[in-house]
């Protein structure tokens, strides 16, 4: 059930993408609800999972593979609409390709992603209760905001709303955004410190991964 309902995340983003290029402001309200119920799956499923003992290796993965494809998908959208500076889907793409194949050599030796950071410092920042609800309140303010920005953009193009409103709102979550991006970051961190070792290790260059024949 928990992983069903991961997945029930991707058509879902699907749709709110489809209502956040919609001409209609009512379309884009609507998109800014989705949004909301998008970011809420992500712990609804969670909850689930331990309720019914349903925590695995695969649900770990597949809500991480959710989480990234949500956050890629809105903040490009959103760079698309000119919501937001095309900086932030760039600095959420390098960091999220970076800290996921350094989790995947955690996950070859069947650990879970956010089990693999040793120190107990880099577990705070990266799986504690805390920093995960800050990231996802960030994120769901960001996002959420930055729709019914889009919403308004569409009612000043049609003379129903104030350039000076909508101008108001996109400084607002713009500033909310960089927070997520900030909470992103910090979070990815304890990731890669803990890797470097492992990273100058011998044997670890791709040369020894793959000889020569």
């Amino acid at each position: 059930m928990a992983n069903l309902i991961t997945v029930a995340r991707f058509p879902l983003l699907l749709l709110i993408v489809i209502l956040l290029n919609a001409p209609d402001p009512t379309a884009r309200y609507v998109s800014a609800a989705l949004v909301v119920v998008l970011i809420l799956l992500d712990s609804v499923d969670g909850m689930v999972a331990r309720a019914r003992q349903e925590t695995s290796l695969l649900g770990s993965v597949l809500d991480i593979m959710a989480d990234r494809t949500v956050e890629l998908v809105l903040w490009i959208c959103y760079a698309h609409l000119r919501l937001i500076p095309v900086a932030i889907p760039i600095i959420v793409a390098i960091r999220g390709t970076i800290v996921d194949s350094l989790r995947s050599l955690a996950v070859s030796e069947g650990t879970t992603p956010f089990k693999s950071t040793r120190s107990r410092v880099g577990a705070f920042i990266v799986g504690s209760p805390f920093m995960r609800s800050g990231y996802g309140i960030a994120k769901l303010v960001s996002f959420a905001g930055l729709a019914i920005t889009n919403a308004l953009a569409a009612q000043v193009a049609l003379g129903t709303a104030a350039l000076s409103t909508m101008a108001t709102y996109q400084v607002i979550f713009n500033v909310v955004s960089w927070i997520a991006v900030g909470y992103c970051v910090v979070r990815g961190a304890p990731v890669i410190v803990e890797a470097i070792p492992a990273l100058l290790a011998p044997g670890s260059s791709p040369a020894s991964r793959n000889p020569v024949p």
